[in-house]
């Protein structure tokens, strides 16, 4: 009240005094009102100004743990608009996001289709391998030369930056990590003999070699045998086609990349995966149906218990945790019944164990009209407050080298555990050859666990279909 009578009184003299100078020149009194009015004026302005941009952004994630993709991005807003008034740049931007779960085909033809017609989205996040595929089709941003202009950036984890590369060039950020475990169920190997102290050490014994993929298959079949688990139920992958096959071949000893553009088919290194894998059915370990691209059925088959040993993602974690076992007591159920380490090696091949990590990469689409924008945001979703809330929620591990002193994130048991596996990860090629590749390796694994084909023969009809489809784009080495 004080200082509103005070303002009232300096309000009243001006006044009085130009009243008393009417037919004088202004009082500098009078000028100093003036210009003080013009300058609240200004300032206001100030605060308003802003032309808003609309950027899209396109993700696919499994609700509700994955949902930080896109939602990172929503939040990132905020920071990226701020960022834009202190370099005195007047846009500002609205964002608007799609995100849903379809299946990665799909995903991978809607936004190839979207290009085609001119409506692609701003941001796209995706798996790295389809820079393999967008990047010569001249769909994305080439970021390479502006990466350094973001500093937080430069937090990213030097080794993920390879996973957005194609042909020396950098076509996006990353967006997140993972690895690819296998899942041991404790309650089983107990009832089939094991101490605790054999079970706790069995993550080590893998990861030196003392444990491999053949006493992988001949404990699951011991259990097969013994009624701990039913008949196909010793092991199981993935239930369909995707990335993880791929590190079965490097276990083999199989190698895909080489000096020059055109992808390795090791012929030796298949047809011991094919051969693995045709035993693992004629053992009984494997249901030759396991095939059947149910997932729902997959995942309840481990979470329930009725599967020994499961090759699975680290994300399956958080999934399993918030839908499947949130009734049983959630996490901590998990970690009563189920353990994990890295893919155990193969004797007959590199006898190494090993992992494969698939970044997720935000890429930037080449339709789009404010490219500054689209990585302004991105770069503001990249800092370690924001990805560790994902990466716990999701059950993916860190970008950031920060978040490895970074408390909330450290605290993660899951995720502490699950990081060493990085030591021993391997990644999928961005190749434009890599899905007829893929597909065609696939082919082999079907033929073999549907018992069609012998895994010789299934080997003869892979090198032939390689060499029809990809020609000098493929090597097939004996």
């Amino acid at each position: 009240m004080f200082r509103k009578r005070t303002g009232l009184v300096i309000v009243s003299l001006l006044v009085v005094l130009a009243m008393l100078s009417a037919c004088a020149q202004p009082t500098p009194e009078v000028r100093i009102v003036k210009e003080t009015v013009v300058v609240e004026k200004e300032v206001v302005k100030e605060v308003q100004v802003g032309q808003p941009v609309k950027l899209v952004a396109r993700c696919k994630a499994a609700p509700p743990h994955e949902d930080g993709r896109c939602n990172n991005l929503v939040s990132a807003v905020g920071a990226a608009n701020v960022a834009l008034a202190q370099m005195g740049d007047d846009r500002r931007i609205d964002l608007e996001i799609i995100q849903d779960n379809k299946d990665w085909g799909e995903y991978k033809t809607e936004f190839e289709l979207a290009s085609d017609a001119g409506e692609a989205p701003d941001i796209v996040c995706s798996g790295h391998e389809h820079i393999g595929d967008w990047a010569p089709a001249g769909l994305l941003v080439d970021v390479t030369d502006v990466i350094g202009d973001y500093p937080e950036f430069a937090d990213v984890i030097d080794a993920l930056w390879a996973s957005t590369e194609y042909k020396g060039r950098r076509w996006g950020v990353p967006q997140d990590a993972e690895a690819r475990p296998l899942y041991f169920n404790k309650t089983r190997l107990k009832e089939l003999g094991w101490s605790d102290a054999d079970i706790g050490s069995l993550p080590d014994r893998i990861a030196s070699g003392e444990f491999t993929w053949e006493d992988m298959f001949d404990t699951a079949e011991e259990a097969v045998n013994a009624g701990v688990v039913a008949e196909g139920n010793g092991w199981w992958h993935r239930p369909k086609n995707g990335g993880d096959f791929l590190y079965y071949y490097y276990a083999a000893g199989g190698e895909i990349t080489g000096e020059g553009d055109a992808l390795i088919f090791d012929k030796a290194a298949a047809l011991k995966v094919y051969e693995k894998l045709y035993a693992a059915v004629d053992r009984g370990i494997l249901s030759d149906t396991r095939l059947d691209g149910d997932w729902t059925t997959w995942h309840t088959g481990i979470t329930d218990g009725d599967v020994l040993f499961a090759f699975g993602g680290s994300w399956n974690w958080a999934e399993w945790f918030s839908n499947y076992v949130v009734d049983r007591g959630g996490e901590d159920y998990l970690w009563l019944h189920f353990g994990f380490a890295a893919i155990p090696g193969m004797a007959n091949g590199t006898g190494n164990p090993t992992t494969l990590t698939h970044p997720l990469i935000y890429m930037i689409s080449s339709a789009s009209e404010h490219p500054d924008l689209a990585l302004l945001l991105i770069s503001k979703a990249s800092v370690k407050e924001l990805n560790t809330d994902y990466a716990i929620a999701s059950g993916h591990l860190g970008i950031l080298k920060s978040q490895a002193e970074y408390g909330p994130y450290t605290s993660s048991k899951f995720l502490s555990q699950v990081l060493p596996l990085l030591d021993v990860t391997t990644f999928l090629p961005n190749s434009p050859y890599w899905s007829s590749w893929s597909e065609t390796y696939y082919l082999g694994i079907q033929s073999v666990e549907s018992r069609s084909l012998t895994p010789e023969e299934a080997l003869d009809v892979v090198v032939e279909q390689l060499q029809n489809e990809l020609g000098d784009n493929v090597v097939i080495r004996d």
